[in-house]
């Protein structure tokens, strides 16, 4: 199964809804490419939802980390929502969980933007 991604606005955020597989590849570059769109149409304020993000590989977390550096580096900011048992371990293993906000609600992640 190949990635899905469809985003949609709450509140001034958007969020990125994400399925299947982020991997090397069709998945890592598909998120990039809505992460810069995002930014450059003045969305700064994004949410990756991963809840339905059923296998992640190590070319995925590095595409969440230039994801978040590049939201960061351009005023916004970005947060992650919705972990899998899978992706949270894999952060945790990694050392990057600290690295993002996690949020496992999605009305306290849109409120939480400043």
């Amino acid at each position: 199964m190949s990635m899905k991604l469809s985003t949609r606005q709450v509140d001034g955020v958007t969020i990125v809804d994400c399925s299947g597989r982020i991997t090397l590849g069709e998945g890592s570059v598909m998120m990039r490419d809505t992460v810069r769109d995002l930014l450059s149409k003045g969305n700064k304020k994004i949410i990756l939802n991963l809840g339905d993000v059923n296998y992640i590989d190590s070319s995925g977390i590095g595409e969440l980390v230039s994801a978040f550096t590049t939201t960061k580096n351009q005023g916004g900011e970005l947060k992650l929502l919705h972990l899998t048992k899978k992706v949270h371990d894999l952060l945790q293993i990694t050392k990057l969980y600290t690295v993002f906000d996690v949020k496992d609600d999605e009305a306290a992640a849109v409120k939480s933007f400043k």
